[in-house]
């Protein structure tokens, strides 16, 4: 589902005359359906490079990267956000949503863009929030106003409501109490039961041995160790 090969990636700093910084070469992983697995490497190594690559927001230098069967280095915008809008997940550590938008419309909104009807999207939203322990009384309002925790909870929930077939995820547990770390190691196991295939970074090593099948080590990407 996920399959990435000979990837590479630089960045051009252009505030000092253009310097060319290669960050990644020859970076190679698959992820079946059912499967997570887990990136670990030292801070700095590009665990979050490759994931944004995978997502599209960071352009590949070179290589390939398969997701579903379309290639992120080179398709088009229209097809990344088909790509996105059916396919690919994506649970990063910070919440980013349209201020005075309701938390349930937020956690919604993956499903009314496939077209599901809105008295199912809210029921699927409201499940997330209340088994995410968000209260109700919470759900008319932004979650711009609540608290990292919150927030997180919130993203978790909207990552998790549509039934994605690839998912990524970026510190999932980060900052939550053991309750609600259950919770998101629960649906984490539920997405790979139905067949995801889960490429994610987890510094919480307990959430690392529980959900991940296999760990790559991108310390072997950086260009420094490649030969």
């Amino acid at each position: 589902m996920i399959e990435v090969s000979n990837l590479s990636k630089a960045f051009t700093l252009h505030n000092q005359g253009g310097a060319v910084i290669p960050v990644m070469a020859g970076a190679a992983l698959r992820v079946a359906p059912g499967e997570c697995v887990g990136l670990v490497g030292q801070s700095g190594a590009g665990k979050s490079t490759l994931m944004r690559m995978v997502y599209g927001n960071y352009l590949a230098a070179g290589g390939r990267i398969l997701v579903g069967g379309v290639d992120v280095v080179t398709a088009e915008p229209r097809q990344i956000i088909a790509l996105r809008r059916e396919v690919l997940g994506y649970v990063s550590q910070f919440l980013r949503v349209v201020p005075r938008v309701p938390t349930i419309e937020v956690v919604a909104d993956p499903l009314l863009r496939l077209g599901i009807p809105a008295d199912q999207a809210r029921d699927r939203a409201a499940a997330l929030l209340a088994r995410l322990n968000i209260p109700e009384r919470l759900w008319g309002l932004s979650p711009t106003t609540f608290s990292g925790g919150e927030q997180q909870r919130v993203n978790i929930a909207r990552g998790f409501a549509h039934g994605y077939p690839a998912l990524l995820l970026d510190e999932p547990t980060a900052s939550l109490d053991a309750a609600n770390r259950a919770v998101v190691l629960e649906l984490i196991g539920e997405a790979k039961a139905r067949g995801a295939a889960i490429l994610g970074i987890f510094h919480d090593e307990g959430a690392r041995a529980q959900v991940c099948d296999r760990l790559v080590d991108v310390t072997a990407f950086t260009p420094a160790r490649v030969a």
